[in-house]
């Protein structure tokens, strides 16, 4: 690994590649650190503690919402306008066939998700903005017209630039540009957890802290064995002649990842966990008596640690497959598969590699889907067991950390390899 990190230095274009990516992700925490005026940071932080589905988001923004930064959107505006193109793509023709046409093709669809993001930015952070003003907390005080706009195209633009800053990276560094900034508003929370865990830790915790690094480390090394999972299908290519040459005659392989969904599922499935509960907060007050007591019920059952970890659990796994069966078609493999003249040994071409596929696929998703649920609860169980408060073993992100980590040294490995690197073998 050591060896790997100085040979990385010693290649002047491989470093400078490097040393760009560091730079950027420097400066997205600075900007992080950039409040906007006028809010109040402690009553904001003690707000998104108390809620689940704000703590999700203000991990994608790396801690900027907490603080209300310029950046407190971070790209997850950008991830929802990708997630709704990739959907998109599936059900429109047109984008369809625009999503085949190759290397321009997808050109035009990145234009688009650049385009939908800056709606999908405003919208959110004026949702945001209005949510913070309604809460009891006294966290902004009266918003006039002018300055709603400016928060809004502040916010909005901040949004924008991290998107620029992440595309640079991609075409400039190394690894995923959105996918490192994430990475690093993620691990930029970590000495701080740490940091409030020791100053409350007695000398009872301290057996449940070593607990805790313990079952860390073994639920780090199943995500990374899941996360690089797949199960292969033996795909052979018949022979052909064209002219005097012969095609053909060779044997490959179709991986079927088992995490096929990645942390879509997740999100996906606490944003629809939190919904009724965010929404029954509002009517709790209310003046009809049987409304504000249905409320007041509502509340109290998404309350319950058993009940929530339990729905939670199956949402995920219901939302795995949905995804999965969005985005990998079978039908539309098995028709590849035999234009390019290939087979799976012992499967007719058509329907039936299709049926197979389809087949093979249910069972390894159900994997992949229990590993997601396992994860997405995480933080519930680890609490219970380890009776740790402050430090959280949140599933989402470490899932997004690991496989953030895994890609990227999968990118510096190849661009060790295609420098002929005598000593990496």
């Amino acid at each position: 690994m050591f060896e790997k990190i100085i040979q990385v230095f010693r290649i002047p274009d491989l470093r400078k590649k490097v040393l760009f990516t560091i730079g950027i992700l420097v400066l997205f925490r600075l900007l992080a650190h950039i409040p906007v005026p006028g809010v109040d940071v402690e009553s904001l932080r003690a707000f998104f503690k108390s809620n689940q589905f704000l703590g999700l988001l203000d991990i994608f923004s790396g801690g900027g919402m907490s603080s209300f930064s310029i950046v407190l959107m971070g790209v997850a505006p950008y991830i929802n306008a990708s997630i709704i193109m990739q959907l998109l793509t599936m059900v429109i023709p047109k984008l369809e066939a625009l999503y085949k046409e190759g290397e321009e093709g997808q050109r035009k669809i990145n234009k688009y998700t650049r385009l939908l993001t800056v709606p999908l930015a405003a919208l959110q952070s004026y949702g945001m903005v209005t949510v913070l003003s309604r809460a009891q907390q006294k966290i902004i005080g009266d918003l006039d017209p002018l300055r709603l706009v400016t928060i809004i195209f502040t916010i909005t633009a901040g949004t924008i630039f991290l998107m620029w800053l992440g595309e640079l990276v991609t075409e400039k560094g190394i690894g995923n540009g959105v996918s490192l900034i994430i990475f690093a508003g993620i691990i930029a929370r970590i000495p701080t957890s740490v940091q409030s865990t020791f100053a409350v830790a007695d000398s009872a915790q301290i057996l449940n802290l070593f607990l805790f690094a313990a079952i860390a480390v073994v639920v780090i090394f199943g995500v990374v064995v899941i996360t690089e999972g797949q199960r292969n299908i033996p795909i052979s290519y018949a022979r052909r002649v064209q002219g005097n040459r012969m095609f053909g005659g060779v044997s490959t392989h179709l991986p079927l990842r088992v995490n096929q969904a990645g942390v879509i599922p997740i999100i996906f499935a606490i944003s629809i966990m939190l919904f009724p509960g965010m929404v029954a907060n509002f009517f709790v007050g209310a003046k009809t008596a049987w409304l504000a007591s249905a409320a007041q019920s509502v509340t109290d059952l998404f309350k319950n640690q058993l009940f929530y970890g339990i729905l939670y659990f199956i949402m995920v796994i219901l939302f795995t497959y949905f995804y999965t069966a969005v985005t990998f078609n079978p039908d539309n493999i098995a028709e590849n598969i035999q234009k390019q003249g290939g087979f799976i040994p012992g499967i007719r071409p058509g329907s039936n590699t299709a049926a197979y596929l389809r087949r093979i696929l249910n069972r390894v998703t159900l994997a992949g889907a229990i590993f997601l649920g396992l994860i997405a609860v995480l933080p519930l169980i680890i609490q219970g067991i380890t009776n740790v408060q402050t430090l959280t073993l949140g599933g989402t992100a470490l899932l997004i950390v690991v496989s953030v980590v895994v890609e990227t040294m999968k990118q510096i490995e190849s661009q060790l390899v295609m420098r002929d690197y005598d000593g990496f073998y």
